[in-house]
């Protein structure tokens, strides 16, 4: 789990922002329900962000991350991985998340991926449609940039391991042939997990795939410095955060 229970993400809410949020039951083409947070900018903006949380699935701190887009003008749902193995009810922090990862495989992640885009795309009317993810949701964020069904603008990866096995999810470094957007890719100079030869390896693999991509990595900063309870590590979460807005603002006229 990358955030403890009580962990926020490190953006300060917009005073005044008009937000619309609601807790949604989706079902994927497979027939999977599955549970999911939608947040509605005020008006329509044309821009939709899909959230995949760390291993814990969906919990607060990916709702709270879904407003803070809604409040900078960006349409967004954070979706749950663990329909299909926990049901689609409340957990509660002692929820053991691990077995549920164990079971996920990666044609179930990518069609709940795929429904919760759709609900971005015809109850919000987003033209492009953007993905990020933390961790494990950071691996899968880089890995739906080869989905066609899903067609997104741009994939963001908060510290995703690019490299090496896990489950059935494809190694992000090994399909950059496949990648149909651009990727920003975030990372901790000091997080023990991703070492500076796995981001290197994959800034070659996606050079020599010829895709657009910014990987930036923040010297010091430990994996899962976006937290607001990371002071130390405030202004890496501050400069994420910008990477974050500006690499929507840059691609989301794309011709898709």
């Amino acid at each position: 789990m990358c955030f403890d229970a009580d962990s926020h993400p490190p953006i300060a809410p917009i005073a005044g922002a008009a937000v619309d949020h609601q807790h949604l039951e989706l079902t994927a083409s497979d027939g999977n329900r599955f549970a999911a947070f939608g947040a509605e900018a005020a008006g329509s903006h044309g821009v939709g962000m899909l959230i995949c949380p760390d291993v814990r699935g969906l919990y607060a701190f990916y709702e709270e991350l879904a407003l803070r887009f809604a409040e900078a003008g960006v349409d967004a749902i954070a979706w749950d991985y663990f329909g299909r193995t926990a049901g689609i009810g409340e957990r509660g922090d002692g929820f053991e998340y691990m077995p549920h990862v164990q079971q996920t495989t990666w044609d179930g992640v990518r069609a709940d991926a795929v429904a919760a885009a759709a609900w971005l795309r015809q109850e919000r009317g987003a033209r492009a449609v953007f993905t990020v993810g933390f961790c494990f949701g950071g691996r899968i964020s880089y890995d739906l940039g080869t989905v066609a069904e899903l067609d997104p603008a741009g994939v963001i990866g908060f510290y995703g391991m690019p490299v090496g096995p896990r489950g059935t999810l494809p190694a992000p470094a090994e399909v950059a042939g496949r990648l149909r957007c651009p990727v920003l890719g975030l990372f901790g100079g000091a997080d023990q997990a991703i070492p500076p030869e796995a981001v290197a390896t994959f800034e070659a693999a996606l050079a020599g795939a010829g895709v657009q991509h910014r990987l930036v990595t923040y010297p010091d900063a430990p994996h899962s410095f976006f937290d607001r309870k990371a002071a130390d590590f405030a202004d890496a979460s501050a400069a994420a955060w910008g990477e974050v807005l500006a690499f929507v603002g840059q691609h989301e006229s794309a011709e898709r």
